[in-house]
Protein backbone atom coordinates (compact mmCIF):
# COMPACT_ATOMS: atom_id res chain seq x y z
CA UNK A 1 0.00 0.00 0.00
CA UNK A 2 1.25 3.47 -0.86
CA UNK A 3 2.25 5.79 1.93
CA UNK A 4 1.27 8.90 -0.02
CA UNK A 5 -1.76 10.82 1.15
CA UNK A 6 -2.93 12.12 -2.23
CA UNK A 7 -5.78 14.31 -0.94
CA UNK A 8 -3.33 16.22 1.26
CA UNK A 9 -0.89 16.48 -1.65
CA UNK A 10 -3.67 18.06 -3.72
CA UNK A 11 -4.15 20.63 -0.96
CA UNK A 12 -0.41 21.35 -0.61
CA UNK A 13 0.96 24.75 -1.70
CA UNK A 14 3.31 23.30 -4.38
CA UNK A 15 0.47 21.37 -6.04
CA UNK A 16 -2.03 24.23 -5.87
CA UNK A 17 0.60 26.59 -7.32
CA UNK A 18 1.29 24.15 -10.17
CA UNK A 19 -2.41 23.79 -10.91
CA UNK A 20 -2.90 27.55 -10.73
CA UNK A 21 -0.02 28.22 -13.15
CA UNK A 22 -1.40 25.65 -15.58
CA UNK A 23 -4.88 27.16 -15.46
CA UNK A 24 -3.53 30.70 -15.83
CA UNK A 25 -2.14 29.68 -19.21
CA UNK A 26 -4.69 27.15 -20.45
CA UNK A 27 -7.93 29.04 -19.84
CA UNK A 28 -6.95 32.34 -21.53
CA UNK A 29 -5.38 30.52 -24.49
CA UNK A 30 -8.45 28.32 -24.87
CA UNK A 31 -10.72 31.38 -24.76
CA UNK A 32 -8.53 33.16 -27.32
CA UNK A 33 -8.45 30.17 -29.70
CA UNK A 34 -12.19 29.61 -29.36
CA UNK A 35 -12.92 33.30 -29.94
CA UNK A 36 -10.65 33.42 -32.98
CA UNK A 37 -12.33 30.34 -34.47
CA UNK A 38 -15.79 31.69 -33.64
CA UNK A 39 -14.91 34.95 -35.40
CA UNK A 40 -13.88 32.97 -38.48
CA UNK A 41 -17.11 30.95 -38.50
CA UNK A 42 -19.31 34.00 -37.91
CA UNK A 43 -17.60 36.02 -40.62
CA UNK A 44 -17.91 33.12 -43.03
CA UNK A 45 -21.62 32.80 -42.19
CA UNK A 46 -22.71 36.42 -41.90
CA UNK A 47 -20.15 38.37 -43.96
CA UNK A 48 -19.46 36.24 -47.03
CA UNK A 49 -18.84 39.36 -49.10
CA UNK A 50 -16.05 40.43 -46.78
CA UNK A 51 -14.54 36.95 -46.71
CA UNK A 52 -14.62 36.86 -50.53
CA UNK A 53 -12.61 40.07 -50.87
CA UNK A 54 -9.51 39.27 -52.94
CA UNK A 55 -6.16 40.15 -51.39
CA UNK A 56 -3.59 38.83 -53.86
CA UNK A 57 -4.65 37.06 -57.03
CA UNK A 58 -7.06 34.27 -56.09
CA UNK A 59 -6.25 34.50 -52.38
CA UNK A 60 -9.11 36.09 -50.48
CA UNK A 61 -9.73 37.12 -46.87
CA UNK A 62 -11.48 33.80 -46.10
CA UNK A 63 -8.48 31.74 -47.17
CA UNK A 64 -6.15 33.88 -45.07
CA UNK A 65 -8.47 33.57 -42.06
CA UNK A 66 -8.73 29.81 -42.57
CA UNK A 67 -4.99 29.29 -42.86
CA UNK A 68 -4.42 31.55 -39.87
CA UNK A 69 -6.32 29.00 -37.78
CA UNK A 70 -3.42 26.60 -38.34
CA UNK A 71 -0.87 29.30 -37.56
CA UNK A 72 -2.74 30.13 -34.36
CA UNK A 73 -2.83 26.46 -33.31
CA UNK A 74 0.88 25.99 -33.92
CA UNK A 75 1.66 29.30 -32.20
CA UNK A 76 -0.32 28.42 -29.08
CA UNK A 77 1.34 25.00 -29.01
CA UNK A 78 4.80 26.59 -29.24
CA UNK A 79 3.93 29.07 -26.48
CA UNK A 80 2.68 26.24 -24.28
CA UNK A 81 5.86 24.22 -24.78
CA UNK A 82 7.99 27.21 -23.75
CA UNK A 83 5.71 27.99 -20.80
CA UNK A 84 5.63 24.37 -19.65
CA UNK A 85 9.40 24.01 -19.88
CA UNK A 86 9.95 27.24 -17.95
CA UNK A 87 7.12 27.26 -15.40
CA UNK A 88 5.37 23.91 -15.10
CA UNK A 89 7.96 21.17 -15.59
CA UNK A 90 10.38 22.32 -12.85
CA UNK A 91 7.53 22.51 -10.34
CA UNK A 92 6.11 19.16 -11.44
CA UNK A 93 9.55 17.53 -11.17
CA UNK A 94 10.08 18.91 -7.67
CA UNK A 95 6.65 17.67 -6.61
CA UNK A 96 7.29 14.27 -8.20
CA UNK A 97 10.61 13.96 -6.32
CA UNK A 98 8.91 14.90 -3.06
CA UNK A 99 6.26 12.23 -3.65
CA UNK A 100 8.92 9.65 -4.49
CA UNK A 101 10.69 10.45 -1.22
CA UNK A 102 7.42 10.11 0.69
CA UNK A 103 6.69 6.80 -1.04
CA UNK A 104 10.24 5.56 -0.43
CA UNK A 105 10.01 6.43 3.26
CA UNK A 106 6.72 4.55 3.48
CA UNK A 107 8.24 1.49 1.82
CA UNK A 108 11.26 1.61 4.15
CA UNK A 109 8.92 1.71 7.13
CA UNK A 110 6.97 -1.22 5.71
CA UNK A 111 10.18 -3.21 5.22
CA UNK A 112 11.03 -2.79 8.90
CA UNK A 113 7.61 -3.98 10.02
CA UNK A 114 7.16 -7.65 10.89
CA UNK A 115 5.71 -9.80 8.11
CA UNK A 116 3.02 -12.17 9.45
CA UNK A 117 3.39 -14.43 6.39
CA UNK A 118 7.05 -15.09 7.25
CA UNK A 119 6.22 -15.72 10.91
CA UNK A 120 3.72 -18.43 9.92
CA UNK A 121 6.44 -20.56 8.29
Amino acid sequence: MSGIDYPSVQQSPPFTELRSKLRRFVFPMTAFAFGWFLLYVLLASYAPGFMAQPLVGNVNVGIVFGLSQFVTTFGITALYVVYANRELDPRASALREELAEMDGAAHEGAADAPNPAEDAR
